[in-house]
């Protein structure tokens, strides 16, 4: 049987589900320091091949990494203060007086003030200090990021320095229309404000494409992650309307969502207006080729989030109280893989093939050597020995998980279901104890015929509902889990050796070299 274009590029692996803002760090959120690097040390040690992360963009609304006010930008957030102190852009009597922040969640009302204050010293430091190397470096980067970053830096000023982070569509015309006139006017006037977001995504990609550099020399590959659509209040819809289903108030005429299923009866209504397919096909997809650009820079291989809707999507006209009245809109399909496929060659990608899958989508994805996804957790229903989520049953060309930052911890879950569903997984997993299940599962996941299996850090670790990362519907307490510092050791890297030894899943993902030059 001929290999797909992604069994070429990759090889039987595994790996961990452990979003950045997770790990131990002394500024009360995981970033691209020492902590990171430690993580992909434990991975190396643990011959783990794969660290998968959630979206590294913005967080918008409920500190969501799936509700971003730009699909290009790099979350400043996660720039490392130890890192700016390295390059000298912060001192030592900057970091000396850190808040008392709790180890064991993000405590985002009080982080993103003590980090926007730490960056803009770490801007000021820049501006007056900056080498002839890093002003080069700095000058590259915009160059080849310019085909989203003066919006984005934009965007971001009027939004900050103007409007006090009022979405766009409240702003006063001349700058929600984008008239040139009143542009220039706020390039000049909010100078300092783009020059400071300019700076941080400068920053941001420096750190994050040494950290994966480091990551590939030890074996270790970059999973991200990348939704479907953008968050209206975005760069992208403010700055390219055109590209967007936008009446001439530059209001969403239609929006996206699910249909009423099993787990509502009147749907999802997630609001996300939607793209303008024909007029996006008439410059060839341009602005995925360019999103599809930053995703092969800071990843190996990336997860599209709602891959189905690339076949067809659900449409609802905007103003509607529910996704009840909508319908199923036929999307570019193959035409912009196509596209794609004519630009970059076999993308890297796993598609996202959860909840209404039809033969269609499975057919798109499979046409362009595409994985899809299997959720362990949905496996044992009813005990039908036929069903697809069951590590029997798989084909190879999918990605394995106990579960996903959307679903409660394997142990969580366990606890939660009732007793004959129980009956089905400790028939199935052979388990007699709630810790031996999950163990139990990440076996399963490791000696599965899919291409890779990844396993989220709370699952490795044992641990129940409480520190689950989303709660689907739940308005706030998301995002905020983190690991707690000396929380990994030597037990976890033996039983992660030795199930990927077992299975067959010790080599290192073939990779494209990465140096810092070309990427920046």
């Amino acid at each position: 049987m001929a290999l797909t274009p992604f069994q070429r590029l990759f090889s039987r692996s595994a790996g961990v589900l452990a979003h950045i803002t997770s790990l131990p760090c002394r500024f009360g959120i995981g970033d691209m320091g020492k902590s990171a690097y430690q993580f992909v040390d434990f991975l190396s040690a643990a011959k783990q091949r794969l660290w998968q992360v959630l979206p590294l963009t913005p967080t918008g609304y409920g500190n969501s990494p799936y509700y971003s006010y730009s699909a290009m930008a790099g979350n400043h957030l996660l720039i490392s203060p130890d890192m700016l102190k390295e390059r000298g852009y912060l001192s030592d009597g900057d970091l000396a007086d850190v808040p008392s922040f709790p180890d064991a969640h993000v405590d985002f009302g009080k982080v993103i003030p003590f980090k926007m204050d730490i960056l803009e010293k770490a801007f000021a430091n820049f501006s007056k200090n900056v080498s002839k190397k890093d002003k080069a470096d700095f000058e590259k980067f915009c160059k080849n990021n310019d085909s989203w970053l003066p919006d984005f830096a934009l965007f971001v000023a009027l939004k900050d320095g103007k409007y006090n982070g009022q979405p766009w569509d409240k702003w006063e015309q001349p700058d929600r229309l984008c008239e040139k006139k009143a542009m220039d006017a706020a390039r000049k006037k909010y100078k300092h404000l783009i020059e400071l977001h300019t700076f941080l995504q400068y920053e941001f990609a420096t750190q994050w494409l040494a950290l994966r550099k480091y990551a590939n020399d030890k074996g270790v590959a970059l999973v991200g992650d990348i939704p479907i659509f953008v968050a209206y209040d975005s760069a992208d819809v403010w700055s390219k309307k055109e590209a967007f289903r936008l009446d001439d108030n530059a209001m969403p005429t239609h929006v996206a969502g699910v249909p009423p299923d099993y787990f509502s009866v009147t749907g999802q209504l997630w609001g996300n207006p939607h793209y303008n397919w024909a007029q996006m096909e008439k410059d060839k997809y341009s602005w995925w080729g360019d999103r599809f650009q930053k995703c092969i820079e800071l990843y190996d291989v990336v997860r599209v989030d709602h891959f189905r809707g690339f076949e067809a999507f659900w449409e609802v006209p905007f103003g509607m109280p529910n996704a009840m009245k909508g319908k199923w809109v036929l999307g570019p399909g193959a035409k912009l893989f196509n596209a794609m496929k004519k630009r970059f060659g076999d993308l890297p990608v796993i598609a996202e093939d959860l909840g209404l899958i039809t033969s269609e989508v499975t057919a798109l994805r499979k046409e362009f050597g595409m994985p899809g996804m299997k959720i362990l957790q949905f496996g044992y229903e009813g005990g039908d020995p036929t069903d697809g989520f069951l590590p029997h049953n798989y084909e190879t060309d999918c990605v394995v998980y106990t579960g996903t930052h959307d679903n409660d911890t394997t142990l969580g879950w366990f606890q939660s279901i009732g007793d004959d569903r129980k009956r089905v997984a400790l028939e199935y997993l052979r388990a007699s104890s709630e810790p031996e299940v999950v163990w139990e599962m990440i076996r399963a996941a490791y000696l599965s015929t899919a291409l890779y299996a990844i396993v989220p850090l709370q699952d490795v670790l044992t641990l129940g509902t409480d520190f689950r990362m989303n709660s689907p519907g739940k308005a706030d307490g998301n995002w905020g889990y983190r690991l707690l510092p000396n929380q990994l050791g030597e037990w976890h890297i033996t039983m992660l050796s030795k199930l990927a030894k077992i299975s067959n899943r010790l080599e290192p993902v073939e990779k494209a070299p990465i140096t810092l030059e070309s990427t920046i």
